[in-house]
């Protein structure tokens, strides 16, 4: 697993496991990007899908990866 200087933190780092995804995800992340399209847009060239869970007309946009594990983009903190 490599380690990131300590000026990159936090940090995740992703392992991708044989066994296929049996029940809800496990764990949640939500990412708050600087451009929310843009990332949006990067996540999806890598595979991930917009997906809708009922959440209507909201700021964040829900996605899941490959497998199906949902995650949000978030916009921009309002101050």
């Amino acid at each position: 697993m490599p380690v990131e200087p300590a000026g990159n933190l936090p940090g995740l780092d992703f392992v991708r496991i044989e066994e296929s995804k049996k029940s809800k995800s496990r764990l949640h992340l939500d990412f708050r990007p600087d451009d929310q399209d843009a990332e949006v847009a990067r996540l999806e060239a890598h595979g991930a899908k917009r997906v809708d869970i009922g959440q209507g007309e909201q700021s964040l946009v829900v996605m899941a990866d490959p497998e199906g594990n949902e995650f949000c983009v978030l916009g921009q903190r309002r101050q």
